[in-house]
């Protein structure tokens, strides 16, 4: 059996603030609250900009001894960039800290944008550079730039981590990603394809590319808004304990933030799967 997680994208949100936070709840503690219901939480202010080692360091130490974070990775590298010519970028990103989650440090999941079709050339080169364990990212790491003050580096894996495995993944929203060559070259290059459901927006890809299964929940019928009803939530449930009795390591992520839903629906998925 593969191991399961479910959590949230993001936890920083002023309308959960008296929903989901108690009322009163001082905002430093919103990390240790949603951690204590949740199994994992995917770090979404990665993707807007780079962060710092003292912050990923205090999420580390905020959160239970067995927890897991996935990463998002720079909209520099998938939305300006678009991949390509991002050797310094990716070190930049890989120097701003990621390292300071140490054993806590799960996937990192790479958001392409909607304008960027299925380039294999594109692809196959980007998966070339991503390190695949935390003395490679570190190693990566080495080669920034400086755009990062020295007190705005950590080029160096936390003792004992070193050789922990980076998983990635990809979450693609252009419909020529349904090529039949898709799912082959992710499985050649060892990255997970994200099943994304956006409620009907992008195309839900289901390929197992990886050892590792990827889920963000953006909305059932509507994006980022809809809650998930006790039956979708069941018809995902079946899905998630499908890919880990097939082996793999599912993580879970719901982005149905605007109304509050996201958080419940973790929860209820947590529920059921236990």
């Amino acid at each position: 059996m593969g191991q399961v997680r479910v959590g949230i994208s993001g936890w920083r949100y002023p309308a959960w603030r008296g929903t989901f936070y108690p009322p009163g709840l001082p905002q430093r503690e919103e990390l240790a609250w949603a951690a204590s219901r949740l199994t994992s939480i995917e770090v979404n202010g990665s993707f807007y900009s780079l962060q710092r080692p003292s912050s990923y360091a205090a999420w580390r130490e905020e959160t239970p001894e067995d927890f897991l974070f996935a990463v998002k990775g720079g909209r520099f590298i998938t939305h300006l960039k678009k991949l390509a010519g991002v050797e310094t970028a990716l070190a930049n990103f890989f120097a701003s800290g990621v390292l300071a989650l140490g054993p806590k440090l799960g996937p990192v999941l790479w958001q392409l944008p909607p304008t960027l079709g299925y380039d294999p050339d594109r692809l196959a080169a980007f998966f070339d550079q991503l390190p695949r364990t935390q003395d490679e990212a570190a190693v990566l790491a080495r080669g920034h730039d400086d755009k990062l003050a020295d007190d705005r580096v950590l080029a160096a894996p936390l003792p004992g981590c070193g050789p922990r495995r980076i998983r990635h993944a990809l979450e693609v929203r252009h419909h020529s990603f349904t090529h039949p060559d898709v799912p082959g070259l992710l499985r050649r290059h060892d990255v997970a394809l994200v099943v994304a459901d956006t409620a009907g927006r992008w195309p839900v890809l289901e390929h197992v590319t990886s050892d590792l299964v990827y889920v963000r929940l953006h909305g059932d019928l509507e994006l980022y808004t809809s809650g998930y009803t006790p039956e979708a939530l069941e018809r995902w449930a079946v899905k998630v304990r499908g890919w880990a009795a097939a082996g793999a390591d599912v993580v879970v992520y719901f982005d149905n933030d605007a109304k509050v839903r996201a958080p419940v629906d973790a929860q209820a998925l947590i529920a059921l799967l236990s």
